[in-house]
């Protein structure tokens, strides 16, 4: 999935031309660390088991191209990675891959949670002193979940492999500090129906250091939280809450 992405990307480079004025076209690319904290439970079938997850930090590239066409949507691509580990003791038995796994007995887990999100957006508000987009994103999985315990008496391991596409509404603000470099920024998704719920956001501060004709360069520090309550995903349950601090560095082209 990361070489679609980066592929996407690439394409959408070559689309960007030497001008950086954003009445023709502007492309942002960037690239961000996520130092997280991970705790919650998943499933196949029968009841959700909680793992205690390792702290992890993962990365996440994005790219964006706006242009000034009426009614077509800008579009922005993100990759992040989620590849979460945990362990815990079974308080009761879990029926995962086939297998039930013992009450009493140490189980562990690796589930490949990567995913892309294509992002539609249209600019309501477009300057230096405040921004706000909105529209429509499509998370994409494509990963899996691994356990490894006690079943029957034996030490087995099961995988099991799903994917789909979730969509969510997009929402997209910043506010620029005068004569500082420094603006705020707050961007969103967000899915409630029946049992799923999805949110991924972050809020932060960016700090433009460079500002010219060529391409302009920010840092950008913040929070970035994610939750995922996926219901019969590909048979898949989960209840997962991903968060803590990010950082990260982007181009305007």
């Amino acid at each position: 999935m990361k070489k679609h992405f980066l592929a996407a990307a690439l394409s959408l480079a070559c689309l960007a031309p030497a001008a950086h004025a954003d009445t023709v076209l502007g492309l942002y690319v960037g690239a961000e660390g996520w130092d997280t904290e991970t705790e919650g439970s998943f499933a196949e079938k029968g009841n959700m088991q909680t793992f205690n997850f390792d702290d992890e930090t993962f990365t996440s590239f994005y790219a964006a191209l706006e242009h000034p066409v009426p009614l077509v949507p800008n579009i922005k691509l993100r990759y992040t990675e989620l590849e979460l580990a945990g362990q815990t003791t079974l308080t009761e038995s879990f029926d995962f891959g086939g297998q039930v796994y013992t009450v009493g007995t140490n189980a562990t887990t690796s589930a490949d949670l990567n995913h892309i999100d294509y992002t539609l957006y249209y600019e309501v508000l477009d300057s230096d002193l405040l921004t706000f987009d909105f529209g429509l994103n499509f998370k994409q999985f494509d990963g899996s979940i691994m356990v490894t315990g006690t079943a029957n008496g034996q030490t087995r391991t099961e995988e099991v492999e799903f994917s789909g596409f979730v969509p969510l509404g997009y929402l997209r603000g910043e506010v620029g500090l005068p004569l500082t470099g420094l603006s705020i920024f707050a961007e969103g998704s967000m899915l409630a129906i029946d049992d799923s719920k999805i949110q991924d956001y972050q809020v932060g501060l960016a700090y433009e250091f460079i500002d010219n004709m060529a391409v302009d360069v920010a840092v950008k520090v913040g929070y970035r939280s994610m939750v995922l309550e996926l219901d019969d995903i590909d048979d898949i349950y989960t209840d997962l809450d991903v968060s803590g601090p990010f950082a990260g560095i982007q181009l305007h082209f």
